[in-house]
């Protein structure tokens, strides 16, 4: 039987880690600390799997089976869903590290002992005012000139 967001509301922690099954590999841990996590149990190449959907109330009901569906959708087509979300957060982080800002403090650290302190007070301040705020945080392979 399906759960409810009443059902889900009033579960209450026990000793032992409690489970509230929904369908489709979707269910509800409730620790006895009292979190409660949506979580969803698969099986990939045989192999029994679980992966982590977020923590109610912060991720709903209606959420929880939307993201189970999705997961659903990548198994049918021989993706691992855990193995997904770690090659997105991988190019998340490459990306981050690949931005204009941190290339440009970087050239800025490399020339900064040459100069005078006029002139780095001058080029960091242009910089984080002009610069920064319009282009800082993307990627330098998707900047391109106007």
């Amino acid at each position: 039987m399906p759960l409810s967001d009443t059902a889900i509301r009033n579960a209450k922690p026990a000793k032992k880690a409690k489970k509230l099954f929904d369908g489709g590999g979707l269910y509800l841990e409730v620790a006895p600390s009292g979190g409660k996590w949506w979580r969803l149990k698969y099986r990939f190449d045989g192999k029994e799997k679980r992966l982590s959907l977020g923590v109610y109330p912060d991720v709903s009901l209606k959420d929880a089976r939307d993201r189970r569906d999705e997961a659903r959708k990548l198994l049918a087509n021989e993706i691992d869903p855990s193995e997904n979300r770690k090659a997105k957060k991988a190019v998340k982080v490459e990306r981050a590290a690949n931005s204009f800002e941190v290339v440009a403090r970087e050239w800025f650290a490399k020339y900064e002992p040459n100069w005078s302190a006029n002139h780095v007070k001058r080029i960091i301040r242009r910089l984080e005012r002009d610069i920064f705020p319009w282009i800082g945080g993307k990627a330098i392979a998707v900047i391109t000139a106007p």
